[in-house]
């Protein structure tokens, strides 16, 4: 069968602009009901009967048959037989994208990760202290298709953030297990890794079972279950965020080859029907080339059907009065992934404020971010990077003040602890800081 695209086609010049731009961003996060109820009750089973719980679900949805939780478990030598087991090329890529990745976060470590403290002229000492979270648990999809590239980009940070255990889980549906993920963790420095999935692994990791250990923080997509199962135990571990279907905006003006951008395009839309792909551009005729690429191109693309659904039911290309419209959109948008395909990206990049990863130039496709360009592909969608970020070090580490009051700096920081406490009415508070004065 062969299917053909039709992404929306807007224009910011004309008056429907803002109604037909509101419905094309239209997507309601909210989780389908039967799921929420379904994953309340996977959790508390989970919560209640531990590795027993684990087992069934598994076996109900994975098809995966187990004597034991610790027989789901995989082994370091397992992983790194999968490791050796690749072809060559497959190890060098592998190894020269967590080379990349790594690299990239011990940089982020060393600008923003770091303990830091400095004395008043009194003597008074006040600093931060960043330390590692003890355990993380990663979630690796797994099922209709395999992430290694989610393994690198999750353990990696946290390896280098100081984390000393990191316990990977992943769905191996009826037991295919994907050598590129094992070998992936083996080289990203996993220290355990099950095959487990869905909402039963987030509770195994949130709540800890006779053979899956308690983590302190859960990181990784996954389905709606997982999304879902991740909202619901945050607050008894932390989690990076709740994911939305992937969004690229490739900001153009008219100078890249037209095919580049619909491959571009592509490259979201093949995810799911729902990712969205937008082209924002002050070219009319360019936009018209880039369709054109789309038609030609859409046939021999194995995913063609998904391609097709997802840019015409959420996709556009819309045409803007000029680029500096186009930045003020993108920023309205705050997507995902934005490419600024432009002769010179440095000029629009400054008038960007909300994105999770801003790709310039021509030739930084996105799917060399996804990979191995070194920064973090976990990156906020549907609009939420107007105040989140991408995953990173800071997500596996956690601040404490740092406070050292000397006898001189005591005299004039309990004056005004006593003053202000008196004023909210707490005595002992006042007391407390009153005993420390001299005279």
């Amino acid at each position: 069968m062969e299917w053909t695209a039709a992404p929306a086609r807007l224009a910011t010049a004309s008056a429907d602009f803002e109604a037909d731009f509101a419905a094309c961003l239209h997507w309601s996060a909210e989780t389908d009901a039967a799921i929420e109820q379904r994953v309340a009750d996977i959790l508390a089973d989970v919560q209640a009967r531990g590795d027993a719980a684990v087992l069934e679900y598994t076996e109900r949805f994975d098809g995966l048959p187990a004597d034991s939780v610790a027989a789901l478990e995989l082994s370091q030598a397992e992983l790194k037989a999968a490791f050796d087991a690749l072809p060559p090329a497959q190890r060098d890529a592998l190894q020269a994208a967590a080379h990349r990745v790594r690299k990239y976060h011990e940089a982020q470590k060393k600008a923003s990760g770091e303990s830091w403290s400095y004395r008043d002229e009194d003597g008074t000492l006040l600093g931060q202290k960043v330390t590692p979270l003890d355990r993380v648990g990663i979630y690796v999809p797994g099922g209709k298709a395999a992430y290694p590239s989610s393994v690198l980009m999750n353990a990696i940070p946290a390896h280098v953030a100081g984390v000393q255990d990191i316990v990977m889980v992943v769905p191996t549906p009826r037991g295919e297990k994907n050598p590129l993920v094992l070998a992936a963790a083996y080289v990203a420095g996993v220290s355990r890794a099950f095959t487990l999935g869905g909402a039963q692994a987030v509770a195994a990791l949130a709540y800890g079972t006779a053979t899956v250990p308690k983590v302190d923080k859960i990181t990784g997509p996954g389905n709606a279950y997982v999304a879902s199962a991740k909202k619901r135990v945050f607050g008894t571990v932390g989690i990076d965020m709740i994911a939305g279907p992937s969004e690229i905006l490739v900001l153009a003006d008219g100078t890249t080859p037209p095919d580049w951008v619909a491959m571009d395009l592509f490259s979201q839309a093949e995810h799911d029907e729902l990712a969205q792909s937008i082209l924002l551009c002050p070219d009319a005729a360019y936009i018209d080339a880039v369709q054109r690429e789309i038609d030609r191109l859409l046939p021999t693309m194995p995913r063609a059907e998904i391609i097709a659904k997802s840019l015409s039911g959420r996709g556009a290309l819309i045409l803007t009065r000029d680029m500096e419209e186009a930045c003020a959109i993108s920023n309205r948008i705050a997507p995902e992934h934005l490419e600024v395909s432009s002769r010179d990206p440095h000029r629009w990049e400054p008038l960007l404020r909300h994105a999770g990863a801003i790709f310039l130039g021509a030739y930084t496709s996105e799917s060399l971010g996804d990979y191995c360009a070194g920064p973090n592909h976990v990156l906020p969608t549907s609009g939420t990077a107007r105040f989140s970020s991408p995953l990173g070090v800071y997500d596996f580490q956690k601040r404490s003040s740092l406070i050292e009051v000397s006898e001189q700096g005591a005299q004039t920081l309990g004056a005004i602890a006593s003053v202000l406490a008196h004023g909210e009415g707490l005595q002992a508070h006042a007391r407390a800081a009153e005993m420390r004065l001299k005279g």
